[in-house]
């Protein structure tokens, strides 16, 4: 006997009302980030042995500096939630929980602003 309501089963939804939500979130960061990440590989082998100033004509074309950026966005929000994931299995005890999840949003958002702001800055010369 089941004490989840009929909508709630249609939904996926359990106790915590996002489980599901999370779950795809996740999956989907990761299928884009396999173009992403292959786009990036492949131009790093066709830029081996290129000089700084190639890499900065590289990333101030603007397809490839939006496609950095999507890059490093994706990247950093699945970083995010895997890393959650990890904290909401391994760490014990809701104050250490509460901290270690503030710490991971904190880390990432600054890694990922951090990245935002190279890519910006490269792509429009500053």
């Amino acid at each position: 006997m089941s004490l989840r309501t009929p909508i709630g089963k249609v939904r996926g939804l359990g106790s915590a009302k996002e489980g599901t939500h999370h779950f795809w979130v996740q999956r989907v960061s990761a299928v884009a980030l396999i173009p992403l990440t292959l786009w990036l590989v492949a131009n790093l082998i066709c830029m081996t042995g290129a000089g700084r100033d190639d890499v900065l004509d590289f990333l101030s074309s603007p397809f490839n500096a939006i496609v950095m950026l999507l890059l490093v966005i994706a990247g950093f929000y699945h970083l995010k939630l895997g890393i959650q994931v990890i904290l909401e299995d391994y760490v014990h005890g809701e104050g250490a929980k509460l901290v270690t999840s503030l710490l991971n949003t904190f880390v990432c958002f600054a890694g990922g602003a951090v990245s935002v702001f190279a890519v910006l800055k490269i792509a429009f010369g500053g």
